[in-house]
C-alpha cells in the first residue's frame, strides 16, 4: 500500500511537470539531486519524456564573463518565442556540498520572465565538471517542455571536460588578456568546442586572440570531432561583448546552425550515445561510491592505516575496496 501511494504520487507530480508548473519543477529537480528511491523513480520515470530540448554547454576559464553571457542569450532565445532552461554550475561548498556562487544572483534580469527557468546546482566533487544529478535536471527540463537547455560549467580548466559528453552543442568561451588561448590548449577545451567565443570583444586584445584561436584550429584542422568544411561544420570563431550586447546574434545563429547540421548530418544520435555512456558511468561511479561509504567505515579506517605505514600500496586498497562493496547487498 505504502509503494501504491508513492507511486501514485510520482505521477502526479511527472504529470505536472510535463504541463510546465514551475513549483513541480523545481520539486522534481530537488527529488533528483536526491541519492533516495524516490529520486531514482522520478528520473526513472521522466527520462522517457526526454529527447527534445537543445542542450548547449558553456565553458571557459573563470572570468570569461560565461554568466553574463548566458543572461544575454537566453534573452534572445526568447525573443524567438523558445522556453529556456539554465543550469548553473557552481563549486561546492566543502561543508554542506551545496553551489556556493549562486549564479542566479548574477541573472536578476531573467526573474520575471515566466519563459526562464534558473537551476543553481553544486559539482559535488565531480572531477569532470558535472555531477550526476545536472544531467537528471536537464532531463526535466527537457520534460517540461524547455525547447533550449542552457549548461553553464564552472570554468575551472583542466578538468573540465563532462560537458562534451553532456550536451548537443558546446561553446569555449575566452577572454582577451586571460592568456585563454594557451590555456585552452593546455586545457584540451581547443578540441571540445563547436563554437569558440571570444568574449569582451570591445577590448584592444580581443582581435589578437580570435585571431590566435582561427590560426590554433587551421593547425588542430578543426578539433576533436574532425569536424571542418569537408564534414560539414567549420568551427566558428566569434567576437561577443554581451554586456553590450554585441555579437549575441550572431552566436545564437551560430547555435541554431549547429543544432541543423547535427540533425541533418545524423551526428545528434552520436552525440546522445556519448552522453548515454557518459550518465551511466557517472551513476555506477556514484552507486560504487554511495556503497563504499555506506558499508565500509572501518575498513576505510584500517586501509588508510596501511597505505600510510606503506605496508600496501594504494592501488591494491583501492582494489580491495572495491572488490568488497561491488557485490550487491543480500
Amino acid at each position: 500500500m505504502q509503494g501504491q501511494a508513492a507511486a501514485a504520487f510520482s505521477e502526479n507530480l511527472i504529470d505536472d511537470v510535463l504541463a510546465g508548473r514551475r513549483r513541480s519543477i523545481s520539486r522534481a529537480m530537488s527529488l533528483a539531486e536526491t541519492t533516495g528511491s524516490a529520486g531514482r523513480e522520478l528520473a526513472a520515470a521522466i527520462y522517457g519524456h526526454t529527447g527534445r530540448a537543445h542542450v548547449v554547454g558553456l565553458t571557459g576559464v573563470p572570468g570569461s564573463g560565461k554568466s553574463t553571457m548566458v543572461r544575454v542569450l537566453a534573452q534572445n532565445f526568447r525573443r524567438t518565442g523558445r522556453r529556456v532552461g539554465i543550469v548553473a554550475v557552481d563549486p561546492s561548498s566543502p561543508f554542506s556540498g551545496g553551489a556556493i556562487l549562486g549564479d542566479r544572483i548574477r541573472m536578476l534580469e531573467l526573474a520575471g520572465d515566466p519563459g526562464v527557468f534558473i537551476r543553481s546546482m553544486a559539482t559535488r566533487g565531480a572531477l569532470g565538471g558535472l555531477a550526476r544529478a545536472s544531467l537528471d535536471v536537464v532531463d526535466v527540463f527537457d520534460a517540461a517542455g524547455f525547447d533550449i537547455v542552457l549548461i553553464e560549467t564552472v570554468g575551472v580548466g583542466q578538468d573540465e571536460v563532462d560537458i562534451v559528453q553532456a550536451a548537443h552543442t558546446v561553446v569555449v568561451v575566452s577572454a582577451p588578456g586571460l592568456g585563454d588561448e594557451i590555456q585552452a590548449i593546455k586545457a584540451g577545451v581547443l578540441e571540445i568546442a563547436d563554437i569558440h567565443v571570444v568574449s569582451k570583444c570591445d577590448r584592444p586584445e580581443a582581435s589578437e586572440t580570435v585571431v590566435d584561436l582561427k590560426t590554433m584550429l587551421k593547425l588542430g584542422e578543426s578539433g576533436r570531432h574532425g569536424v571542418g568544411e569537408a564534414a560539414g561544420w567549420s568551427v566558428p570563431v566569434l567576437a561577443t561583448s554581451a554586456q553590450n550586447r554585441e555579437g549575441m546574434e550572431e552566436l545564437v545563429a551560430a547555435i541554431d546552425g549547429h543544432r541543423t547540421y547535427l540533425d541533418r548530418s545524423g551526428e545528434i544520435a552520436d552525440r546522445r550515445r556519448r552522453i548515454a555512456e557518459m550518465r551511466i558511468l557517472k551513476t555506477a561511479e556514484e552507486i560504487v561510491r554511495a556503497r563504499i561509504l555506506g558499508r565500509s567505515a572501518g575498513m576505510m579506517e584500517a586501509l588508510v592505516g596501511r597505505v600510510a605505514a606503506g605496508r600496501v600500496d594504494p592501488y591494491s586498497a583501492a582494489l580491495g575496496l572495491v572488490d568488497q562493496n561491488t557485490k550487491p547487498t543480500d
